[in-house]
C-alpha cells in the first residue's frame, strides 16, 4: 500500500504540473508526454544575449531522496536546485521531495527507472549491485581515500554500467553520510563477540548483512524512514549509520550505546532517468552535470564539517560512545575479512577489481 501511495503521489504531482503547462500552450502546439519533464514552449523567443537558452524549452526535474531537513544531502540538493535554476535562466527547475515523501529509496529508484520521476539520490544499489564493491568493510580510513575511489576510473566504469542495466544515468557519485558506526540498546560493543545475539537493522544491503553475520549478529531489514520506530519498538536492537544520520534522524533518542568503528562508507549515486536525460539539450546536460559535480564536493564538505557536531549532540543526549583501541579495532577488521571473498564469489567484483581498489586506497594522498 505504501508503495502504491508513493507512486500515486508522484503521478499526482506530474498530472498537476502537466495541467498547468497545458493551459499555457498554444492550441496548435503538440503535447509531449508528462513523464518527459518537458514543458510547453510553442512561442519561445529566439536566443538573446540576456537569455541564451530561450529557444531550448523549459524542463522540470522531479527528484526524491530519503534524508530530512538539515542533513548534508538535503542541504547540498537544495544548493544544486538553486544553481541549476540560475545557470539555465530558469529553463530547468528542480522539484525536490526530501524525507522519503515519494517512498522508500528502492521505490523512488523504481520510479526513476519507470520515468515517473526524473531523479533520486541515495545509497540504493538493488539495480546496480556492482556499486557494492565500494562498501566493503574497512576498505578505507580517510576522506582522501574515499574521494580517490569515488573519482576513479573504476567508479566511472561501474556507473556507466547502470544505464545498460537500469535505464538510468548516474550523474554524480559522492559520500552518503560519512563513516558508519554501530549502535544498540542492550550493551556496549567493544569487541566482535559483543554483537552475538543482537538483532541489527540493515537496509537489505548485501555487504552490511555479510558484515554483521561475520561477527555473530543476526539482521533484519527495515526501511530508513521506518527505522526510528523500529528501534523504539525493539523490532531491532541496533543499527549502523554515520553520525550525521544518527543526529538528523534522532536515533540517539532510541539507542544507548555507540561504537566508533568507521567500518564502511556508502557511495551516494544521483540516478537520472536516461530517456529524460537524453531528451535534454546538450547545453542543459552540461550545466546539470557541472552543478552535480559541485554538489558532490559541497556534500562531502558538509559531512566532514558536521560529523563532529553530530557526535557532540549524541554524547550530550546521554549516550555512551566507545572508541576501540587499535588492537580492538583490528579484531573487528579480522572478523570481517571473509566478506571480501564472499563478494567476489557472488560476482559483485573481481579479484582484479579488488586489487585495483586497494592500490587506489594505498596511493591516495
Amino acid at each position: 500500500m505504501k508503495k502504491i501511495l508513493s507512486v500515486l503521489t508522484a503521478l499526482c504531482i506530474l498530472i498537476s504540473m502537466t495541467a498547468c503547462n497545458n493551459t499555457a500552450k498554444n492550441e496548435n502546439t503538440a503535447s509531449k508526454e508528462s513523464t518527459s519533464g518537458k514543458e510547453s514552449n510553442s512561442s519561445a523567443p529566439q536566443t538573446t544575449a540576456e537569455d541564451p537558452f530561450a529557444a531550448l524549452g523549459n524542463f522540470t526535474m522531479i527528484v526524491g531522496h530519503a534524508q530530512p531537513e538539515g542533513n548534508p544531502r538535503t542541504i547540498s540538493m537544495e544548493q544544486f536546485a538553486k544553481d541549476v535554476t540560475e545557470r539555465t535562466k530558469g529553463h530547468v527547475t528542480i522539484d525536490l521531495h526530501a524525507n522519503g515523501q515519494l517512498g522508500t529509496e528502492k521505490e523512488m529508484l523504481e520510479q526513476v527507472v519507470a520515468g515517473t520521476i526524473q531523479g533520486m539520490r541515495g545509497g540504493q544499489y538493488d539495480f546496480s549491485p556492482r556499486l557494492l564493491m565500494f562498501t566493503l568493510p574497512f576498505l578505507t580510513n580517510t576522506r582522501s581515500q574515499v574521494t580517490a575511489l569515488l573519482q576513479s576510473d573504476l567508479a566511472k566504469k561501474v556507473c556507466a554500467e547502470a544505464e545498460k542495466t537500469t535505464g538510468t544515468i548516474i550523474i554524480s557519485l559522492c559520500d552518503a553520510g560519512g563513516y558508519r558506526q554501530f549502535s544498540n540498546s542492550k550493551r556496549p560493543i567493544t569487541k566482535p563477540e559483543d554483537l552475538a545475539g543482537l538483532k541489527m537493522r540493515t537496509n537489505g544491503m548485501k555487504t552490511i548483512d555479510l558484515t554483521f553475520q561475520s561477527i555473530g549478529a543476526t539482521t533484519t531489514t527495515i526501511p530508513y524512514s521506518d527505522l526510528y520506530m523500529g528501534l523504539k519498538t525493539a523490532v531491532a536492537d541496533g543499527q549502523e549509520n554515520p553520525w550525521v544520520n544518527v543526529q538528523t534522524m534522532k536515533f540517539y533518542e532510541v539507542q544507548k550505546y555507540f561504537t566508533t568503528v568507521n567500518y564502511q562508507f556508502h557511495p551516494d549515486p544521483f540516478y537520472v532517468n536516461a530517456a529524460w536525460w537524453n531528451s535534454l539539450p546538450a547545453e542543459f546536460q552540461k550545466i546539470i552535470s557541472e552543478c552535480a559535480d559541485e554538489m558532490s564536493v559541497f556534500n562531502d564538505k558538509l559531512i566532514d564539517e558536521n560529523s563532529d557536531k553530530a557526535l557532540d549532540t549524541i554524547k550530550q543526549a546521554g549516550c555512551e560512545v566507545y572508541t576501540p583501541t587499535a588492537d580492538e579495532l583490528k579484531a573487528f577488521q579480522d572478523a570481517c575479512k571473509p566478506v571480501y571473498q564472499k563478494c567476489i564469489d557472488e560476482g559483485i567484483l573481481t579479484q582484479e577489481e579488488l586489487d585495483e581498489m586497494l592500490k587506489i586506497v594505498e596511493n591516495a594522498k
